[in-house]
């Protein structure tokens, strides 16, 4: 057999190699390879839940630049299976990946990798730190499941529920479908007292809440079937906002449609469109797949991408959501208040019940 005498290789399922040389952890990753187009927050992105089980192929030319801090990460370690580099800046992040584990390559022609995934779609891959024979490794790969059709919300949520926050106005349960912690950040700041819920709590035990949020996570929104029973069940009972996962869950509640993108959303820099007002929304997304094209008068947001659902909104129900990120960390904050505001509304109905 073959091998490769370079420090590590990328290879597809397609049988494509691309070569390059280790920074991290030894050993072999194997996952779904996907780019993230973000100039920064490589650290937010490798502890984002939503990255489980995935390959990341930064489009940055250089990562690592500014270094590691405790109080960026999104979970308790990372969540990615690997990062790929074109120049990966040390020695705080190589010395950050090692430590953790991540099986990482620098000297990568990400270049061309990027532009395989946009042309091929993001595929079941392995990242390989040190010389071994591919072919083999390549075999492994074809072994994996598809991205499309698995369940993993049960396998980054917490088991059981974890009190957040107790200082507040107002209580809220997130359901952990494998939350960022700068979601619970910023409803803790808004005024929200926050309880994480496992992902199949039972919406009898949710109904206590003042508000549900939805929260993001990794994985095919269609096999979790219980899950999605539940927030029906919780509709027009007690507030509910989703992102991310959260909004395809809720999508599929109400009758809408998921599928499986080509290459996923994953960036700081996409443009949905806010159909009432006709204010363009330049928002942080991550992935993989969306809520099919609709022209219901639920779709408030569209993605001015591909024409997705990226937000829906039932006032009777008193249900919204949202696909994309509005608490960014990394991205912008054209969409930033949409959290605080829904605490807000929140605080303001507690205040009338008192009254």
């Amino acid at each position: 057999m073959r091998e490769l005498a370079t420090g590590g290789y990328v290879v597809l399922e397609d049988g494509t190699v691309f070569r390059g040389e280790s920074v991290g952890a030894d050993g072999t990753a194997f996952g779904e390879a996907v780019f993230a187009t973000a100039m920064t927050g490589y650290q937010e992105i490798l502890t984002d839940p939503s990255y489980a089980e995935q390959l990341i192929c930064f489009t940055a030319p250089m990562v690592g630049n500014y270094g590691v801090a405790r109080g960026r990460s999104e979970s308790a370690r990372p969540q990615a299976r690997a990062a790929i580099m074109r120049e990966a800046r040390g020695p705080a992040w190589t010395d950050w990946l090692s430590d953790n584990g991540i099986v990482a390559l620098t000297g990568i022609d990400t270049r061309s990798l990027v532009l395989h995934l946009r042309d091929c779609g993001s595929m079941r891959a392995a990242v390989a730190a040190g010389a071994s024979a591919y072919e083999d490794t390549l075999e492994t790969v074809l072994e994996q499941p598809a991205m499309a059709g698995r369940a993993l919300a049960a396998e980054v949520s917490t088991p059981e529920p974890v009190v957040y926050s107790d200082a507040g106005l107002v209580s809220v349960a997130v359901i952990d479908y494998g939350t960022k912690r700068s979601i619970l950040r910023r409803l803790t700041s808004a005024g929200a007292m926050v309880t994480l819920m496992p992902h199949d709590v039972d919406s009898g035990t949710l109904a206590g809440f003042d508000g549900v949020l939805l929260s993001n996570g990794p994985g095919d929104p269609e096999p979790l079937v219980a899950e999605v029973a539940t927030i029906r069940e919780l509709l027009g009972r007690v507030p509910v906002f989703g992102i991310c996962l959260g909004h395809q869950l809720l999508a599929l509640a109400t009758d809408h449609e998921t599928y499986k993108l080509p290459f996923g959303h994953r960036g700081a820099n996409h443009p949905v469109l806010h159909r009432a007002s006709g204010r363009v929304l330049v928002t942080s997304q991550n992935h993989g797949f969306a809520v099919a094209p609709s022209d219901e008068e639920e779709a408030t947001h569209i993605s001015l991408y591909d024409g997705t659902v990226e937000g829906l909104s039932y006032p009777k129900l008193d249900a919204y959501s949202v696909q994309f990120h509005p608490e960014a960390s990394p991205g912008p904050h054209d969409a930033r208040l949409l959290i605080e505001d829904w605490v807000a509304e929140l605080c303001r109905r507690k205040a009338v019940e008192r009254a």
